[in-house]
This record gives structure tokens, C-alpha cells and sequence, in this order.
């Protein structure tokens, strides 16, 4: 196991541009009441860089570890849909909810269906029906599907990835720590988008939503990079 103090030394420094990116968002904070291809890139930056996090570790370790190079994969869409949510307001707000739900798809795959935790599944099935049965008096048209679809989806990407956490014990890994930590954060993310566009304003959603969607990213990019094995060892150790 990879000591954390081991990891913020090897890792933090590539996190800097993109902790810079997420404080020009903040502290430019440019209002969503006036969408633009500059407030898209600003908006999009944070994620940019966390392509050039995992890139950093060489496209060979990409190549070489499916788990890792599907998350990519799953930030390139998250970009896409960041841009398609910048013009939600003209009729974009479904295109961003599509490229999510590749993202999540994207996610759960790279977390694996090992260990299985059914339990845990179950758990948060009862958790996400509630959410849906919360937001279901507000929904209408095509929504009504596409929102239970999008539940679903980030749901079971939530499952596979607090399935493998192992708080004790030799098992103890910070590789599921930050899967599981950020698929939380992202489902806090995405439900306060969902209350707050169906149910009743939040206040200061734009804030709450943002926060936690950048911390959740990075931390789903942090959980792809301690595996150095070549893949065929890489295969053994998700089997196991």
C-alpha cells in the first residue's frame, strides 16, 4: 500500500494547474445568466487539467491500465457536458445530461465489479429511489424518464465505487478512499443540480454544485494512478 504521504508528495505537484484553474473559476465567478465560448472555457479549464494530470503519468501507463484510461476517457466527456451546461437555459441542459451519464457509465466501469457488496448496493438503490420519489412531483415530459435513467446510472457508478472501500485493515487502500470519497461528492453535486432545477432554489447552489463536482473529479483522477504494474498483473490484482 502506497503511504498518502507518499502520494501527496508524487502527486500534488501535478494537481497544481489544476487547483489554479478551479480558483480562476471561483475568483472570476463569471454569471451564468450570460453563457459564452469564454465561460465555457473557464468553466471546463479545472477538467482540462485533470487530463493533463493523468496524461503526465504517460500515455503508455493509460495504455497500459484499462481502469485509468477509461476515467480519461469518462473527464473528456464530463468536459463536453460542462459545455453543454453552460447553455442549459437554450435547450442544452439534455445534451449535458447524456455526456454525464457516459461519464458514469465510463466510471462504473473503471471501478470494476469486484467485490460485489450487494448490500451496499442495496443500500444505495433504497437511497437513490428516495431521491427520485423527491424530485418525481417536479419532473415533466421526457424528463420523468431521462432523470430516473440518470439516477440509475449515477447511482450504480456510486456502488462500484464504495463497494471496494476498506476503511481497516491490510486491505486499506487510498486508491478506494478517493473513488468512493469522489462518486459521493458527485452524486451531492448532481442532486443539488436536480433540487434545484425541479424541486426549489438552493441556496447558493451554483456554489455547493460546483465545489463539490471539481473535488469530485479530482478525486476520481487521483484513484486511477497508483497502479505502475504492467496490465497483465493489473488484471490479477482487480480479479483478486
Amino acid at each position: 500500500m502506497v503511504s498518502p504521504v507518499t502520494v501527496v508528495k508524487s502527486e500534488g505537484p501535478k494537481l497544481v494547474p489544476f487547483f489554479k484553474a478551479t480558483c480562476v473559476y471561483f475568483v472570476l465567478w463569471l454569471p451564468s445568466s450570460s453563457p459564452s465560448w469564454v465561460s465555457a472555457l473557464i468553466k471546463c479549464l479545472p477538467i482540462f487539467c485533470l487530463w493533463l494530470f493523468l496524461l503526465a503519468h504517460g500515455l503508455g501507463f493509460l495504455l497500459a491500465h484499462p481502469s485509468a484510461s477509461r476515467i480519461f476517457v469518462g473527464l473528456v466527456f464530463s468536459a463536453v457536458g460542462d459545455a453543454f451546461l453552460i447553455w442549459q437555459d437554450h435547450g442544452y441542459f439534455e445534451h449535458g445530461l447524456l455526456m454525464f451519464a457516459v461519464t458514469h457509465m465510463l466510471y462504473a466501469s473503471a471501478f470494476g465489479m469486484r467485490p460485489l457488496a450487494l448490500r451496499t448496493g442495496l443500500v444505495i438503490a433504497v437511497l437513490s429511489g428516495l431521491c427520485y420519489a423527491l424530485l418525481y412531483p417536479g419532473l415533466s415530459g421526457a424528463f420523468t424518464y431521462l432523470v430516473g435513467v440518470y439516477v440509475a446510472l449515477i447511482s450504480f457508478m456510486g456502488w462500484r465505487a464504495v463497494a471496494g472501500l476498506r476503511l481497516v485493515g491490510a486491505a486499506w487502500r487510498w486508491t478506494e478512499l478517493a473513488a468512493g470519497g469522489g462518486a459521493l461528492l458527485f452524486i451531492v453535486s448532481d442532486l443539488t443540480i436536480a433540487l434545484n432545477k425541479f424541486c426549489f432554489p438552493v441556496p447558493y447552489s451554483r456554489a455547493l454544485i460546483m465545489s463539490t463536482y471539481y473535488a469530485a473529479q479530482m478525486l476520481i483522477a487521483l484513484s486511477a494512478v497508483e497502479s505502475r504494474e504492467p496490465v497483465d498483473n493489473y488484471r490479477l490484482s482487480k480479479a483478486n
